[in-house]
């Protein structure tokens, strides 16, 4: 808590400002940095990081402090918590224990029973955890959940392709980059998951998964490390229309009333479709910066976050089932060539 905790809510002005922090400060912290330090109503009261030089630097181009972790939980109301993976479960424990609400990034925890128990624990201490989910927050996938509401959907196809990273990333493909489209598919379809399968090759660095819900919607997932184009889209077939998401330029495209034309050229009768093509009006913005405003929100109002950590546990254990399949059939395969 604050140095002032002794403060209750009561007494404490809406127009006070949240004290914020941010823990790990590598290459997405920072940027979780320079949103707090953009947001109105926020007082950016320090980082902290294991890499000292890194944070004072970090700290000084936004005009606050590097701090221990303690000190800093013992000023910060909240803070985005961006160390790798396997560091989070401690980190989010101290979080809780100091009654400092967490933005999480994701994935939550690279072990579910760890994550269980801290979203048991968090729940009675009365913490607020959000994971970052980050493209719930884009407006393309806020204007998709709308239109969906009418639709009798069929099938999702989602694309999160790139190339190789020149940065060392402790996830693999699948928890690092098709966890994105799975946590988004999740919240997309109301019905539980029937049945997975997935494959993976060249070190599961290039995986695709097929997934079955109850209500018999279809889905299939790619997510690579090895294109050498940048690629994030999601598309959905629905009884009447088709829609195409790009995650990057924020558009939505819906194609409906495929018709078949018969036309004449040249004296021969030559046959094609005509569609009608709608573009929805998007209002474009930074899901990051969206993201850490809805948890400040939840946070401050003491509301449940857009993305609990029950949320992430459910994708972490559908991205878990997906990676061993991809890895063991990259196995099998392999055992095969010999």
């Amino acid at each position: 808590m604050r140095d002032d905790e002794s403060v209750t809510t009561d007494e404490v002005s809406d127009d006070a400002p949240t004290a914020a922090g941010v823990i790990g400060v590598g290459h997405m912290g920072r940027n979780h940095v320079r949103v707090y330090d953009e947001l109105p109503g926020v007082d950016l009261v320090g980082v902290a990081d294991a890499d000292s030089t890194r944070a004072e630097s970090i700290a000084a181009a936004h005009g606050t402090v590097a701090r221990s972790q303690e000190d800093l939980l013992a000023a910060a109301d909240l803070v985005s918590v961006a160390v790798p993976t396997s560091h989070h479960a401690p980190i989010v424990r101290d979080c809780i224990d100091a009654g400092v609400d967490a933005l999480v990034e994701k994935p939550f925890v690279d072990d579910l029973d760890a994550g269980r128990e801290l979203a048991s624990r968090a729940a009675e201490a009365g913490v607020t955890i959000q994971v970052g989910h980050v493209e719930r927050f884009n407006p393309a996938i806020d204007a998709l959940a709308e239109i969906l509401q009418d639709l009798d959907v069929i099938a999702i196809e989602a694309h999160r392709l790139g190339p190789p990273l020149d940065r060392e990333l402790d996830d693999s493909v699948v928890m690092d980059l098709m966890i994105h489209d799975v946590d988004v598919l999740l919240s997309l379809v109301d019905a539980d998951l029937d049945t997975v399968s997935a494959c993976g090759t060249r070190g599961t660095q290039y995986a695709t998964a097929n997934l079955r819900f109850e209500n018999g919607v279809v889905a299939n997932l790619t997510a690579s490390r090895l294109t050498q184009k940048k690629i994030r889209t999601l598309s959905v077939t629905a009884t009447d229309c088709r829609i195409d998401i790009d995650y990057t330029s924020q558009s939505v495209h819906i194609h409906r009333n495929s018709l078949p034309e018969y036309v004449k050229d040249d004296g021969e009768i030559r046959y094609r479709h005509e569609s009608i093509v709608e573009e929805p009006m998007v209002e474009r913005s930074e899901p990051l910066r969206d993201e850490i405003a809805s948890f400040i929100e939840a946070s401050r109002e003491g509301t449940t976050p857009r993305v609990t950590a029950e949320d992430a546990l459910r994708a972490i254990e559908v991205t878990c089932e997906i990676d061993r399949q991809a890895m063991r059939s990259e196995r099998r395969e392999e055992v095969i060539q010999q």
